[in-house]
């Protein structure tokens, strides 16, 4: 069967928690694609993904299945590998995250890179908020770390974000995957080797969390 290993690593009931989980996947690049590539692997099909990019060459060597898929919109392409998620095209913007209905969902996997977007998602939904940082210019996925925003260290990005959320004086907290590693470069370079890890991981806890191992 399938699932069959999957359920022995979790056990029954909580295989059965992650089955009925209700999971937001904002962004599926090259940290998001490998994140919702795990999800579904794991058992979930109750994801929503939303992203308003389309693929490019340039993506292929970090976005799961974009050499397949040049020139079309992500969600839309990724939809035809994984078929029982929804997808939704459309860029994630600060008036879009003060409109839409969070609540539903058990799980917010937050994979994107616009810093404005970022801030509006933390202070809407931080109780079930997992973010993910700073993945590109790096080359080692051993220095990737769990924690809270505030405790973050060796990431500017991470950094920028902690200023403005104490611009807003901003008091909750959330968890966030970033990497201790000093970025090598200034330009957009990147490793699917550290980027794929980061959605690896956020996958892994999600999925902790929400059966609570």
């Amino acid at each position: 069967m399938r699932d069959t290993r999957t359920k022995l690593v979790f056990g029954e009931e909580a295989f059965g928690k992650l089955q009925n989980a209700k999971i937001l996947l904002l962004g599926v690049g090259g940290v998001g694609s490998f994140c919702l590539d795990c999800l579904y692997r794991s058992g979930v099909r109750n994801i929503t993904m939303i992203d308003f990019d389309v693929y490019d060459k340039t993506n292929q060597n970090r976005q799961m299945h974009s050499e397949l898929h040049e020139g079309e919109s992500k969600v839309l392409a990724l939809k035809s590998h994984y078929p029982e998620v929804e997808a939704i095209h459309l860029r994630i913007t600060p008036e879009w995250v003060e409109t839409f209905d969070f609540e539903p969902y058990d799980i917010v996997l937050d994979a994107i890179d616009d810093m404005k977007a970022k801030i509006a998602i933390i202070q809407k939904c931080y109780p079930k908020l997992i973010s993910s940082v700073g993945s590109a210019k790096r080359l080692d996925p051993t220095k990737i770390e769990v924690c809270s925003i505030w405790k973050t260290h060796g990431d500017p990005f991470a950094a920028k974000i902690r200023a403005e959320l104490r611009k807003r004086h901003f008091k909750g907290d959330f968890s966030c995957i970033f990497s201790s590693e000093l970025p090598r470069i200034k330009e957009k370079g990147s490793f699917a080797g550290v980027t794929g890890s980061f959605g690896l991981a956020m996958c892994s806890l999600a999925l902790r969390r929400i059966s609570q191992l």
